[in-house]
């Protein structure tokens, strides 16, 4: 069973008519899977009239999880008290963080702390039974955010957080995360990059012409985690046939040496090729077969276990469509 968890209760947050992080982003997903058959239950949020051309794919329905807020100790898992202190604060001003990219309003706070939950409730549902793998589609985002530094749409790293949530809660000893959203995961790599327990690959348009920058071939880790981190940057224009040929003969590869215990998806999707804010140029069929192999592995090591996370994506009907894709890949 494929666990679904998302956050209506806060989908009032916003930060303007034109940023790219308006909660369209989760009516757009929630759409496209109810659209798909996927989910059942009545419709919580407003009507959102895009069309998705999308028709019920005759598969099982999803689990529909139920978030609640994370308490806030578990950002303090990667996070210092002064971030999460100053977040808060910045957020009841309507301030910015990160110079200009991430605003926030006063229930911003409120919003990341669900998004954190969502993630934490993902993980008991994965490690409990009640359900084999999850995923989580939710906002804001998170990989870009640092230990000490929110940036890039991303309040707290959600991904770490559940990361360091399955060891310190579950006894998870190794994990690996993957993150194939279009941006390379600075914030992630920064989390763990001295830390030999976790395999952090990510796999990105070439940091020389894309935010944030970082992600080259040469990071590989810190100290004790040297090896750990495996960086796959992609020139603009790349599709599915490098993506594939990369997952297949390097993620994979590393995946197998590392052996993890349980498998975390970064899961953006702005390197679909009808998505703004870069230049690669994936098909929805590839997200899915990403999401396949990536699946094959967890099977192989780690009992099935997988818990996605939604990440960047910022065409909506791209977005949508690629949930969907991603989702029939889990299952």
């Amino acid at each position: 069973m494929l666990g679904f968890c998302t956050s209506p209760v806060f989908i009032q947050h916003d930060t303007g008519p034109h940023h790219p992080e308006r909660p369209d982003r989760i009516r757009a997903i929630f759409k496209a899977v109810r659209d798909s058959g996927l989910v059942v239950s009545p419709n919580s949020l407003d009507d959102f009239g895009l069309p998705f051309g999308l028709r019920p794919l005759g598969l099982p329905p999803l689990v529909e999880l139920t978030p609640q807020p994370a308490e806030e100790r578990w950002l303090l898992s990667v996070h210092p008290q002064q971030l999460v202190d100053y977040v808060r604060h910045v957020s009841l001003l309507n301030g910015v963080l990160d110079q200009s990219d991430t605003p926030c309003e006063p229930r911003s706070f409120a919003t990341a702390l669900l998004a954190v939950g969502a993630g934490l409730r993902c993980c008991d549902a994965v490690m409990s039974g009640e359900v084999r793998r999850a995923f989580a589609a939710i906002r804001p985002p998170g990989h870009h955010a640092e230990p000490a530094r929110s940036m890039g749409f991303c309040l707290f790293n959600n991904i770490a957080i559940a990361a360091r949530y399955l060891q310190q809660v579950h006894g998870i000893g190794k994990i690996a995360i993957v993150d194939f959203d279009v941006h390379h995961g600075n914030g992630t790599q920064a989390v763990f990059e001295s830390d030999p327990t976790v395999l952090f690959i990510s796999l990105h348009q070439d940091p020389r012409t894309c935010y944030p920058g970082s992600g080259y071939v040469f990071e590989t880790g810190i100290g004790a985690g040297e090896g750990t981190t495996l960086n796959i940057p992609f020139d603009p224009g790349a599709g599915d046939t490098e993506y594939l040929a990369a997952i297949r003969s390097r993620v994979i590869a590393a995946l197998d040496v590392f052996l993890p215990e349980v498998l975390l998806i970064s899961a953006g999707f702005d390197a679909h090729r009808d998505d703004p804010l870069a230049q690669i140029q994936l098909s929805e069929d590839a997200f899915e077969e990403m999401t396949r192999e990536l699946a094959g592995v967890a099977d192989r090591h780690c009992r099935g276990r997988i818990i996605s996370m939604l990440e960047g994506g910022y065409n909506l009907r791209a977005l949508g469509r690629s949930v969907v894709r991603h989702l029939v890949g889990l299952m």
